[in-house]
Order: structure tokens, then sequence, then C-alpha cells
């Protein structure tokens, strides 16, 4: 089924289909209350003035399978630039074609080729397929380290304070 497949960056005229794909990972994960994330978010973000992040697709035949969003990040440890991977969604027609792994090799190959020397990403605690097909990959699990967070009023009161 995947014969006809290929890849390519996301353009303008893709975010009702990343806004969709994104939609439809929060709902998978059963966090769709959470997912406030609008098509004009994408479109500002995405590909305005200051572009924040990239979306490569496969696309099987001309139909958009799966999208991969990510942004560079640097490690201070290490001393080197990589990708972080925000999001891997494949649609459900296309999970048993391996459509997300050559997604990910095609990220990683054009993240090395550009200079990128990692990925990076977290899993959502719920999400055990999504680790299991990670560390199947070669990810390795960074226990060393907890993610945390500063949103809404609380970055808001965060950023006024003269302290």
């Amino acid at each position: 089924m995947t014969c006809g497949l290929s890849f390519r960056v996301a353009e303008r005229g893709d975010c009702e289909e990343i806004l969709l794909a994104l939609h439809l990972l929060a709902e998978s994960l059963g966090v769709l209350e959470q997912f406030k994330c609008t098509k004009e978010d994408i479109k500002t973000a995405g590909f305005g003035p200051r572009r924040d992040f990239t979306v490569m697709l496969a696309e099987v035949d001309g139909k958009i399978a799966a999208i991969s969003l990510y942004f560079p990040i640097f490690s201070t440890w290490m001393g080197k630039a990589g990708l972080y991977v925000q999001d891997l969604f494949v649609h459900e027609e296309f999970r048993n074609d391996r459509i997300g792994e050559k997604l990910l090799r095609h990220v990683a190959r054009t993240a090395h080729h550009n200079g990128y020397h990692y990925l990076r990403l977290t899993v959502d605690h719920s999400n055990k397929a999504g680790a299991r097909f990670y560390l199947r990959h070669g990810f390795e699990a960074l226990n060393s380290e907890t993610s945390y967070g500063l949103y809404g009023t609380a970055f808001e009161e965060f950023c006024r304070s003269r302290n």
C-alpha cells in the first residue's frame, strides 16, 4: 500500500490537514479538552514571518497519511543542535504500513543532512504503544529529567513579577 509514498515539507495550504491530524492525535490520547490550537495558530506559528516549527508530511498517492511537527533545539551538555519532535501522527488507515517509522526516519535523515545531531521527543504517559514504538527504534527513555511547564495565568504572572 505504500508504493506511492512520498514526503514533503508542509505548505500554508496544508494548515487544515495539519490541524485535523493534531485534533485526531489529541482525541486518540483522550485529551481533546486540552487541545486549543486553531487553524490560525498553525498559519501564524508555522508559516508566518517567524517559523516556529516545520511539518513534514507523508503522503500515499497524494493523500496525507501522517505528519511530524518538529523544531530545532540545542543541548548544552552535548554542545550540539538537534530536532525536537513535538507530534507524530499517522491516520488510522495507514497504521499498519510502517508510515510512522518511515516518516520519522525521513525527518531524521533530513535533520542529519542539515547538520542536526539528534532527535528528542516526549511521549504521553498513557501512550504505551507510542513508547514501545520509540523504544523499538532505539530511542532511550530519559529518566534523568522531569518536564515542567509554565502556562496561562502562571506564565503571565511570572512574566510580570519584578523579583
